[in-house]
């Protein structure tokens, strides 16, 4: 049965965080496309830009919680004010080393974001989301 492929955005600003799930993405084959960005206000503009086409915007977002310039809660800050214009919607997955109960609590209070996932992730974890998208 053939499954979906999906557009990604990834939000971090470790550069072998960046490398490695693109690589463990790729893999999977359930990402036809793949955007990256360093810090949640370069991935606010790339969205802003593309609000209102659905082809330029993706399925999915593992963002990071801790980045410079501006951060993961400060990124659905934003984001919650530019969901209702956007074409799409857009699953969000919370991607950090974090294990601090606050954080996670913090997460579950934004209505976008799916889940609260902890580094590292490993292929079958990224497998296993995507395929879930799909259902």
């Amino acid at each position: 049965m053939p499954t979906a492929k999906h557009a990604v955005c990834l939000i971090d600003d470790d550069k072998i965080y960046q490398f490695t799930a693109r690589k463990i993405l790729e893999s999977t084959g359930l990402a036809k496309s793949i955007v990256s960005f360093f810090n949640g206000s370069e991935a606010i503009g790339f969205l802003k830009e593309n609000a209102q086409n659905a082809d330029q915007l993706p399925d999915v977002v593992f963002l990071d919680i801790n980045m410079p310039v501006m951060n993961g809660w400060e990124f659905l800050d934003e984001f919650q004010q530019l969901r209702p214009s956007m074409k799409k919607s857009i699953l969000i997955y919370m991607v950090s080393s974090s294990v601090d109960d606050t954080d996670i609590q913090k997460s579950r209070s934004y209505q976008e974001v799916k889940d609260y996932i902890v580094k590292p992730i490993n292929r079958q974890r990224y497998q296993e989301l995507m395929e879930r998208m799909a259902g």
